[in-house]
């Protein structure tokens, strides 16, 4: 008699070629409208599923694992974070937590390049000139639409793990001089690779920067950890660029800084309370002042299908009985 397969509830719409191979291999109930899951929607699914499936904009919490039913024993995170599971709480219930480590990087290192250009050289503010219907733009002139250039200038990377190192091969190629504040410095090898300058304060590394970069997780040591009192220590003139995770800066700080001309500007592809946009951040978008997009940095269609094939990965060694590859537990957070 052929083994019952799992029951594992995907609880966001994904690739079709992901969704048709956990058919295959699981008793997979699918989110085909794509409609974000209330939490008690969540915590009916942790009640009844072998496996779960979530993605960053479902939270769960201590509350939502509390609901979990005996057969639940694994969370198989659709996505590299996990700051949205209470990982700790499922550990204590014999919960593993998986995740999607690695198939992101390229494609979130080539957005953060992307905003590193957009902001100091104005691009979204351009494109909405010559496309709007008022006929603003009188032709070129020697003043119009001055940015400033990268090429040069001092890239301050905020975390330089696999994507922070990826950014950093990248801003080399655009002549930026590389410098980064991480929990202990790179190997001798990749600085050398990378010309890269450690920095142990961060800071000191905030005063001299012209751009900075933030690539580091979510975790409650780096919530906030550009705060009020850091951001004032970087230089008037100096862009921030954040592709990680929007709590890591106080977004109300950035705000009244750029308001103030005390920041020339910023670009954020991630946001303190998203999906809500500050309002005062979408005046500064209109103004030219900072760059948004909505969370888009590992938008590509090859990231979705490497994430989901992870995901399948990790729920068929562990169904096997096997220890999954990308295993999270708490003392790595």
């Amino acid at each position: 008699m052929a083994r019952k397969k799992p029951l594992v509830v995907v609880t966001r719409k994904l690739p079709d070629k992901i969704e048709t191979r956990m058919r295959e291999l699981f008793d997979a109930r699918l989110n085909v409208d794509d409609v974000p899951m209330t939490q008690a929607q969540l915590a009916e699914a942790m009640a009844t599923a072998d496996v779960l499936v979530p993605a960053i904009c479902d939270r769960i919490d201590s509350t939502v694992i509390e609901a979990a039913g005996p057969n639940l024993k694994l969370i198989a995170n659709f996505g590299n974070g996990v700051d949205h599971i209470d990982v700790a709480a499922a550990n204590a219930r014999g919960i593993a937590i998986t995740n999607t480590p690695g198939v992101l990087t390229e494609d979130t290192a080539d957005m953060t390049m992307a905003l590193i250009l957009a902001v100091p050289r104005r691009l979204t503010e351009g494109a909405a000139l010559i496309t709007s219907d008022d006929g603003t733009w009188p032709g070129w002139s020697p003043m119009w639409m001055l940015g400033h250039r990268i090429w040069g200038k001092r890239l301050g990377i905020i975390g330089m793990g696999r994507i922070g190192q990826a950014v950093a091969r990248r801003a080399r190629a655009f002549g930026l001089q590389i410098h980064y504040h991480n929990r202990r410095p790179l190997p001798a090898h990749i600085e050398e690779e990378l010309e890269a300058t450690y920095w142990d304060s961060l800071d000191q590394m905030l005063a001299r920067m012209d751009i900075l970069s933030i690539n580091c997780p979510h975790t409650p040591a780096t919530f906030h950890l550009l705060s009020a009192r850091r951001l004032k220590l970087v230089r008037p003139d100096a862009y921030i660029v954040n592709t990680a995770r929007g709590e890591v800066i106080d977004e109300h700080a950035l705000i009244r800084m750029i308001e103030n001309g005390e920041l020339a500007g910023a670009g954020l592809d991630v946001f303190e309370r998203e999906p809500a946009v500050s309002p005062k951040l979408l005046k500064l978008a209109r103004a030219g002042k900072v760059v948004l997009l909505p969370h888009m940095g590992s938008a590509t269609v090859e990231a979705r299908i490497d994430t989901g094939e992870k995901v399948i990965v990790n729920i068929k060694a562990f169904m096997d009985g096997h220890r999954p590859p990308d295993r999270v537990l708490p003392a790595m957070l």
